[in-house]
C-alpha cells in the first residue's frame, strides 16, 4: 500500500518480597505466621508466640492450620518483628499478608465470541491476541486512563463506537488530501486505531491493547516533512507513545528531519513504535531502521523506540513479516499464512463506507481486501493482517507503561517491554522474533517495580560547631515510588 514515498505495512524484609506475579497485591502491614504444630492448643501457642515476640494480635487467627497473624507494636519496624518471630522454634514460616483484588473483565463481546472462520482451532475467540499477550494481566495494574496514544496514520473515522470516546485531539499534516483527520478514506488508521485504544468495557466490538487509552489522531501523507512534523506534534500535545505502522523500502537512507524528530522525541521520553517490512527482509526501511539500526537489534535497551514485526496464531513470524537485526520484538499481525485456515487477519474496527483497501488500486498494484465482517449485525468491522497490526498493540501497552512510572522514560520502557517478552522460539534474541512476542502482564509489572525517582532529603538542624565527638542532626527524607 503505496502513498506518497512511504509504505503503510499492514534479607528478613528482603525474604517477604513477593514474587513478580504478585508485585502489585497491596502490603497489608500484618504477618501471617503459621505455628509448627497445626493440631493441639493452638489458642495458648499463639498468644504465647505473640507475647514472646511483642506483638500484636491482628486479623485472622485459623487454628486448623496453626495460622496467627499480628502487626508490630507502635513504631516498630516490621523487620524487627520478622526476626523475632523467625527466633522462636514453635514457628514454622512468617510471611507478610497481602489483599487480593478482583480480577477485572471487560465486557466486549470479542474477547469471548468464538471465531467462526474455517479452520480455526475450537475455542478460538475472535480477540485470540488479547490473552496471547497476556492483556487481562497488564489491565488489572492499569487500564490506560489518562494514557496517550499518537497514531499516525491515515486519518481516523472518529464516528466509529470503538474510538469516538477516545480522541484526545486531532492534526492534519497532509495538504494534498480534501478530507480531515476525522475520516479515514483509506480504511487503515481506523483499523490500527482500534487495536491500540478501541474503548474497552462499551459492550460492543473489541477491546484495544491499552483499553481506556485516549489517541491522539494525526492524519499524514508520509512525506519526509509531514512525518517529522507529526512526531514533534505527538511529543509536544501530551504523547505517551508514538504509533507509526508505515516504512520506505530501505533502498534510501533515513531522512535526516525524520531523524532529528525522532530524537527530538526520544529527548522529551516519548516512547516510539514502528512497523516492521511487511516483506521477508532484514532491510526494514525508516522510520523502524531509525528506532532499531542495523545490528543493534540483540542488544536489549540499545534502540530509540521498538521495531515490531508479526507473529501469527503458532508463533511464528507471520510469513510476510522483516526479520533480522533491525527487529525489536514481535507482536501478533495475522492468524496463518494464506489459505490455511482461519480469520483473514487480526479484527478490528473499519470505516462506514467503501475505503479504498477493499477497492484496491491499480497504482500500486493492490487487490481489494475482501477484509469487511459483520459484527453483532454490525459492518464497521474487519480483518486486515501486517506489520501494521502489531505495532499497535506494543504502542498501547508502552503508553500504559509511561502514564503509570513516567520517570522510566523511553528508555525504561523500551528495555522493559524487550526484557519482559515471552520466548517462543528459544532464550534470547531471536531473528525472526527479536527478544520475542509481547507479554502486556509482565511489562506493566516490571514497569510497576522499577523505581527510577531520586530519593529527597532536607536537613532540618545541625549544629553550629563541631567540637565534640558526638553531633545531633535532623533532617526529614521521603522517597516516593511508582503506584503500588
Amino acid at each position: 500500500m503505496r502513498r506518497a514515498v512511504m509504505l503503510i505495512c499492514c534479607a528478613a524484609l528482603a525474604a517477604l518480597a513477593p514474587p513478580a506475579a504478585a508485585a502489585q497485591a497491596p502490603r497489608t502491614g500484618r504477618l501471617l505466621v503459621l505455628l509448627r504444630s497445626p493440631h493441639g492448643a493452638h489458642a495458648a501457642a499463639a498468644q504465647a508466640v505473640a507475647a514472646r515476640a511483642g506483638a500484636r494480635r491482628a486479623g485472622f487467627d485459623v487454628p486448623q492450620i496453626g495460622l496467627v497473624t499480628v502487626r508490630p507494636r507502635p513504631g516498630e519496624s516490621l523487620r524487627a518483628l520478622v526476626q523475632r518471630l523467625r527466633s522462636d522454634p514453635r514457628v514454622a514460616s512468617v510471611q507478610s499478608e497481602h489483599r487480593a483484588r478482583l480480577r477485572y473483565d471487560p465486557n466486549d463481546p470479542a474477547l469471548t465470541d468464538l471465531e467462526t472462520a474455517a479452520g480455526t482451532p475450537p475455542g478460538t475467540t475472535v480477540e485470540w491476541w488479547a490473552p496471547r499477550e497476556n492483556l487481562p494481566a497488564a489491565w488489572d495494574i492499569s487500564r490506560g486512563d489518562g494514557a496517550v496514544v499518537a497514531i499516525i496514520d491515515s486519518g481516523i473515522e472518529t464516528s466509529h463506537p470503538e474510538l469516538t470516546d477516545q480522541i484526545a485531539g486531532t492534526a492534519d499534516f497532509d495538504p494534498g488530501d480534501s478530507g480531515s483527520a476525522t475520516t479515514d478514506s483509506l480504511g487503515h488508521g481506523t483499523h490500527v486505531a482500534s487495536l491500540a485504544c478501541g474503548e474497552g468495557d462499551n459492550g460492543v466490538g473489541l477491546a484495544g491493547a491499552g483499553l481506556h487509552c485516549k489517541i491522539l489522531d494525526i492524519r499524514s501523507d508520509l512525506t519526509d516533512s509531514s512525518v517529522a512534523a507529526s512526531i514533534v506534534y505527538a511529543t509536544d500535545h501530551g504523547a505517551d507513545a508514538i504509533n507509526m505502522s508505515f516504512g520506505t523500502d530501505g533502498s534510501t537512507p533515513p531522512s535526516q528531519a525524520v531523524v532529528s524528530a525522532i530524537d527530538y522525541a526520544y529527548q522529551h521520553g516519548v516512547v516510539m513504535v514502528a512497523a516492521a517490512a511487511d516483506n521477508p527482509t532484514q532491510e526494514q526501511g525508516y522510520p523502524s531502521d531509525v528506532l532499531q539500526p542495523s545490528g543493534t537489534g540483540p542488544q536489549v535497551g540499545s534502540g530509540k523506540g521498538l521495531s515490531v514485526t508479526a507473529a501469527d496464531f503458532d508463533d511464528r513470524r507471520a510469513s510476510f513479516a522483516g526479520f533480522g537485526t533491525q527487529i525489536s520484538l514481535a507482536a501478533y499481525g495475522a492468524f496463518r499464512g494464506t489459505g490455511a485456515g482461519g480469520p483473514p487477519g487480526i479484527f478490528g474496527a473499519f470505516t462506514q463506507n467503501l475505503n479504498d483497501l477493499e477497492t484496491g488500486s491499480l497504482i500500486p498494484p493492490r487487490p481489494p481486501c475482501g477484509c469487511r465482517a459483520d459484527f453483532h449485525g454490525d459492518r464497521r468491522y474487519g480483518y486486515l493482517q501486517g506489520t501494521s497490526m502489531a505495532a499497535p498493540m506494543v504502542t498501547a501497552v508502552a503508553a500504559l507503561m509511561r502514564h503509570l512510572n513516567p520517570p522510566l522514560g523511553a528508555v525504561g520502557v523500551i528495555r522493559a517491554i524487550e526484557e519482559t517478552a515471552r520466548q517462543p522460539a528459544g532464550s534470547g534474541w531471536q531473528p525472526d522474533l527479536g527478544w520475542g512476542i509481547l507479554d502486556a502482564g509482565r511489562a506493566l509489572q516490571l514497569a510497576a517495580q522499577l523505581d527510577r525517582t531520586a530519593p529527597v532529603s532536607r536537613l532540618l538542624r545541625a549544629p553550629s560547631s563541631t567540637h565534640a565527638h558526638t553531633i545531633r542532626l535532623r533532617w526529614r527524607g521521603t522517597d516516593a515510588g511508582p503506584p503500588g
